[in-house]
């Protein structure tokens, strides 16, 4: 028997900050080692972002940064769509025929580690 599939949330980083946008670079967002880890995404994942702060939401594809920088730097076209300082959620899916926990990061004023939710 055929099992349907769902998309799951898998790994979230909620409210992190932007702490650049380079529409020069050639796509991505790049975002913090330990964040990633704590997270559980991969570098090349593609992940779905959202700005709090204008509703703009867009897919790439994450570049890992150098562990506790707190960088999260969207590049690329997208790098129009937020601004320095806004707000962003960070989504990592999961396809999958079981119920899977949620790794939900959240993150401070400078994207350090507060807690799991």
């Amino acid at each position: 028997m055929l099992r349907s599939m769902r998309q799951l949330l898998r790994g979230k980083i909620h409210r992190a900050t932007v702490t650049a946008a380079e529409p020069e670079y050639v796509g991505s967002i790049v975002i913090d080692q330990d964040l990633l880890e704590r997270a559980d995404i991969w570098a090349g994942e593609r992940v779905l972002v959202s700005d709090v702060d204008n509703g703009a939401r867009f897919e790439t594809y994450v570049v890992p940064g150098r562990k506790g920088s707190g960088v999260i730097s969207v590049n690329g076209a997208a790098a129009h769509l937020v601004n320095v300082g806004d707000k962003v959620i960070i989504m990592a899916f999961e396809l999958t025929d079981r119920p899977i926990p949620s790794r939900v990061v959240l993150v401070d004023q400078g994207n350090r580690f507060i807690r799991n939710l």
